[in-house]
């Protein structure tokens, strides 16, 4: 099962924000938040915001509909900031000129999932077998042809 969170129409850079999430995806959520608490970016305080409301959006469903959800074996399993709309200003230039520039808008999704306890990786398979057991063909190398075959060359002027 998974839970999701959004922030929509926050003021800050997208680029901005992915630095703080790259630091967050895989990790378990008090370890998350741990991690976002300590992290001294202005975003990671609206981050740390939606990871609690990703967590209480499972507290809520978990009761709603009777499933055994345990926070504890919580992970973010995914977390993306994309772009919102820009907004375009204009900033007074010498001589009578306006440059433009753009003020950048992110809208956030953070998605918690559950941990299977086995210990398995979350995609279900095992990190050690991941390549097949039958090796893949290879194909015979292209001879080159040598430079300057089947070029005559001219006679030398005297």
């Amino acid at each position: 099962m998974e839970f999701r969170a959004e922030m929509r129409y926050l003021r800050v850079s997208p680029q901005k924000a992915r630095l703080v999430l790259e630091l967050i995806k895989g990790r378990k959520v008090e370890e998350a938040r741990n991690t976002l608490l300590f992290t001294k970016k202005r975003v990671a305080a609206s981050i740390g915001k939606l990871l609690q409301s990703a967590l209480d959006n499972a507290n809520f469903l978990s009761a709603e509909k009777n499933l055994d959800v345990d926070i504890d074996n919580l992970y973010v399993k995914n977390a993306f900031a994309n772009d919102g709309p820009r907004m375009k200003r204009i900033r007074p230039a010498p001589q009578g000129r306006a440059f433009r520039y753009v003020r950048r808008i992110a809208h956030i999704t953070l998605v918690l999932a559950e941990r299977s306890s086995g210990g398995a990786h979350p995609s279900g398979e095992t990190r050690t077998a991941t390549r097949s057991a039958a090796p893949a063909k290879r194909r015979a190398p292209v001879a080159k042809k040598a430079a300057g075959a089947g070029k005559k060359k001219k006679p030398a002027a005297k």
